[in-house]
């Protein structure tokens, strides 16, 4: 488990070479620094109320749990006794801090993309705290921590189709929702959010006037190949122990990224004429986040079928940012929100019904079930989401969004750090 979060852990510098890559020169270091500072923001606050808004025993409404019962990992600390039973064994309670804190730190990185090249960085800082509070904790407490879109009695899939004895004196959903590694909790989340900054914040000044090319493609490549290292931890390591549901999600994990490579690149090979690199690093991450919720429910065939329509229909969906005129910087909806959405519906066809989970409709005459219940939970985590972000960034507006509009022609590196990415260049440049 410790391997698995120093694998997740890995994700967010891998990000911020992905997002670094697609910026433009002018602006990498910001765009770098957007995910590095989510690590350090949320590596403080997660520890001192996130873990027990996530995971506390006290519920609220189903929505998220008491963040002062264990505020600063109180009681969770310093007892050895406190074993969490997971998969094929067991482990000591602060081992499961350890691996949830780093999904809280990628997710929102993920949405800084959404936004490069414009906004203040003390802003974002603030924000990622406001939004971590409000919209991740309250929706990881909701779809893993017993709250609202579990498998819990007084959730929504209970709501729809009843409650079943759970073989421990007790009452669970009879078709449980299924989300093995956080297509809602991550991928929507983080989609959703950043299309509600995008709209609330603005485009870039120049737009849809001029072009705005990746500067470093080999870096961009670069990123996502560790991307891809980290996500067996991120996947994998959701099985919460050594055995075969690890095993299943490795396998899952490494067919739907292939084949959403191979779907991306066939998909512009048809509109655009050429498979690019830049496609193919999109086709990876899209992949990726389309076999995150359901890596321990589907057969490694049924992964492969549902990659290559995630490769598909993010390709299709980076260019509605164009026609509809919203500046996602670096395509988080196209690639997050529309392959997070997907690979949590299609659970409900593609599910086979192992390692205790309700099978889709390509699996049972009643997988229909299963279906209603993946589409109300993905949802209800895009509403929530798409209201929580409003409100955080509201409460960040006083601070100011927008750099200076000079600052962001002339590149938000210098005007925000002090500093550009490459100094030769730039000296060369002037001289």
């Amino acid at each position: 488990m410790l391997m698995s979060a120093s694998l997740v852990l890995l994700m967010t510098p891998a990000l911020a070479l992905f997002y670094g890559g697609m910026a433009r020169q002018k602006s990498v270091l910001n765009m770098m620094m957007m995910s590095f500072g989510a690590m350090g923001v949320v590596g403080v606050v997660y520890l001192l109320w996130g873990w027990s808004m996530s995971y506390g025993s006290q519920d609220v409404l189903g929505l998220f749990a008491n963040p002062f019962e264990m505020f600063g990992l109180s009681g969770v600390i310093g007892d050895a006794t406190e074993w969490v039973a997971s998969g094929s064994g067991a482990y000591p309670q602060v081992v499961d801090v350890a691996f949830q804190v780093t999904f809280a730190i990628i997710t929102v990185a993920l949405i800084s993309g959404a936004i490069a090249e414009r906004v203040r960085f003390g802003t974002w800082l603030t924000f990622v705290a406001v939004w971590v509070t409000l919209a991740y904790f309250p929706l990881a407490h909701m779809v893993w921590g017993g709250g609202l879109l579990s498998h819990a009695e007084n959730g929504l899939a209970a709501m729809i189709f009843g409650t079943v004895d759970d073989g421990e004196g007790g009452l669970a959903a009879a078709v449980a929702p299924i989300d093995f590694a956080g297509g809602t909790v991550v991928h929507i989340n983080a989609g959703v959010a950043a299309l509600v900054l995008v709209l609330l914040v603005g485009k870039r000044l120049d737009f849809g006037r001029v072009p705005m090319r990746p500067h470093s493609l080999p870096l961009v490549m670069l990123g996502a190949a560790l991307l891809w290292f980290g996500w067996f931890g991120f996947n994998a390591g959701s099985a919460f122990g050594a055995n075969g549901a690890a095993g299943l999600a490795w396998v899952n994990t490494t067919a739907a990224t292939a084949a959403a490579m191979l779907g991306w690149l066939l998909t512009e090979r048809i509109r655009d004429g050429h498979a690019t690199s830049l496609g193919a690093a999109s086709g990876v991450v899209a992949g990726l986040v389309a076999i995150t919720p359901a890596a321990g429910s589907v057969h490694p065939l049924g992964a492969i079928a549902l990659g290559a329509i995630a490769g598909a229909l993010a390709a299709l969906a980076v260019g509605l940012k164009h026609r509809f005129g919203y500046d996602d910087a670096l395509d988080v909806v196209g690639v997050h929100l529309v392959a997070g959405l997907w690979g949590t519906v299609a659970i409900g066809l593609f599910a086979t019904g192992t390692f205790d989970t309700a099978p889709g409709v390509f699996y049972s005459g009643e997988g229909w079930k299963l279906l209603v219940v993946q589409i109300v939970i993905a949802l209800a985590a895009l509403l929530f989401t798409a209201v929580m972000t409003a409100i955080a960034w509201a409460v960040c507006a006083p601070l100011g969004w927008r750099v200076a509009e000079a600052d962001e022609q002339a590149g938000i590196d210098g005007a925000e750090h002090a500093e550009t990415a490459y100094e030769a260049s730039t000296s060369a440049l002037i001289r």
